[in-house]
């Protein structure tokens, strides 16, 4: 049994690596144990992969209205060849962390890991098992499609996002269950390609963690495009016996029975924390996920907790942090808590949605009386150029103190935009900061300025 590591890491998604390469920056001895693919669901079935197949609609999009911008274009696709380049781009990215492991000397075990005690694991490669021990060790193995009871995934039929992203072929329709990011987005990608595409989602709007002003834009953006959406509604049954899929979906009007070749399951996920001995250290999971103190510590000195398996947002990013929050803790440096009050969304259908802090909903049921300015891209010279006008910038800010809040947008590339405004929000930052805070043009991120100066009655292009 080796028991010379300082720190072992189960999982290699955006927590695992980043917890591994920054502990070994702090001097640790490091493994990685990963049973799939190092980068996991991020890098090889969820964010960059998707983001491959959303660029290629997009380039297509913009060949179809090539003739808006006086081009002649006869748009055509091939969807193996886009298939085929989302996975090369996810087979690069995956090399990429395993250079970084390298660099950054820390070793790779391959295999499934389990639990024998707090300091030690086995793990299970090609029926083979052998035994590790380290004084420190994370769980970061992130999580997987919900299979939902009235549509359990069977990976043909029914679907979750990995087969999503490796289908051989374009299914003529698709009902998808489920608007968050991961449904909004292949619901955008494959209704860009063709597909005559359904979206269920069960609240009374899309996206319905983004602002109420987002998710309308949204849903009318979507509309526009041909995209059937049914909100407050729920899916009961699937029947995949026949040449297509019969499903019924309780609505507010009653059942309705809607054809598709394909459904997609998109309502949500399940955390990987299942067969790994768990109990046998007695390790406590609530509601499904891992308990652990702000530092991701769990009930067991030695024992940690990040991502996915915890209950806190589902984002790479958001375990990027918990990593190296979790790592520099352990290492005994002073720092704080992550925010989870300024964590940036975003979702990259077209047009993007970005946002952080309070939605306007929220910040008045917490009782602040709200300034709250909005800038129209129909308003934006840059986004007229480029032919991208759907969308808007909106800032809410506490009126008693001035202070930022909550920034929501909906536009073209809002999501490159977000981070400053996340900084903004950590500094205190206060309304005429930003009015006063001169913003290039013609870009998009001067409606961050404009959307700022109409919450005061400042606005001059509006």
């Amino acid at each position: 049994m080796n028991t010379d590591y300082d720190l072992i890491v189960i999982g290699s998604g955006p927590g695992g690596y980043v917890a591994a390469v920054r502990a070994s920056q702090l001097g640790m001895k490091v493994a990685v144990v990963e049973n799939e693919l190092l980068g996991g669901i991020c890098l090889n079935w969820g964010c960059i992969p998707t983001k491959a197949l959303l660029k290629s609609a997009q380039v297509l999009q913009y060949a179809k209205h090539a003739a808006d911008y006086g081009i002649s274009c006869n748009a055509q696709f091939d969807f193996e060849k886009i298939i085929s380049r989302s996975r090369n781009i996810s087979a690069t990215m995956s090399k990429g962390v395993e250079f970084l492991l390298k660099k950054n000397s820390v070793d790779v075990i391959k295999g499934f890991a389990s639990f024998c005690t707090a300091g030690t694991i086995e793990v299970e490669s090609n029926n083979e098992k052998r035994g590790f021990a380290a004084k420190r060790i994370i769980i970061a193995t992130g999580a997987r499609s919900r299979s939902l009871e009235n549509a359990a995934i069977d990976g043909k039929r029914i679907i979750g996002y990995r087969q999503a992203l490796t289908l051989a072929k374009q299914p003529k329709s698709m009902l998808i269950i489920g608007s968050g990011a991961i449904g909004s987005e292949l619901a955008y990608f494959y209704n860009a390609i063709g597909t005559q595409v359904t979206l269920v989602e069960f609240f009374p709007a899309i996206v319905p963690n983004e602002d109420d002003d987002v998710s309308a834009q949204l849903s009318r953006s979507f509309r526009r495009n041909g995209i059937k959406i049914m909100t407050d509604s729920s899916v009961e049954n699937v029947d995949t016996n026949g040449d297509v899929c019969s499903i019924s979906i309780k609505t507010k009007k009653g059942i309705e029975t809607v054809e598709a070749e394909t459904v997609l399951s998109a309502a949500g996920i399940m955390p990987n924390i299942e067969n790994m001995n768990l109990e046998k250290i007695g390790l406590k999971i609530d509601k499904g996920r891992i308990k652990t103190d702000e530092f991701y510590q769990t009930n067991i000195e030695g024992v940690y907790a990040i991502g996915d398996v915890v209950a806190t947002p589902a984002l790479a990013h958001v375990a990027s942090a918990e990593a190296v929050a979790c790592v520099e803790k352990i290492a005994g440096k002073d720092i704080n808590p992550v925010n989870y009050k300024n964590i940036p969304s975003c979702i990259y259908t077209s047009p993007e949605v970005a946002s952080a802090g309070l939605t306007e909903k929220r910040a008045v049921a917490e009782g602040y009386k709200t300034a709250t300015g909005k800038f129209p891209f129909t308003a934006s010279g840059k986004a007229t150029a480029t032919g991208e006008r759907d969308g808007f910038v909106k800032l809410i800010f506490d009126a008693a103190t001035d202070r930022l809040l909550g920034v929501h947008c909906i536009g073209p590339n809002v999501t490159e935009i977000i981070a400053g405004l996340v900084t903004a929000m950590n500094l205190g930052v206060k309304g005429h900061d930003i009015i006063k805070s001169i913003h290039p043009h013609p870009t998009i991120s001067e409606a961050i300025m404009e959307a700022a100066a109409a919450a005061y009655g400042e606005a001059v292009n509006i």
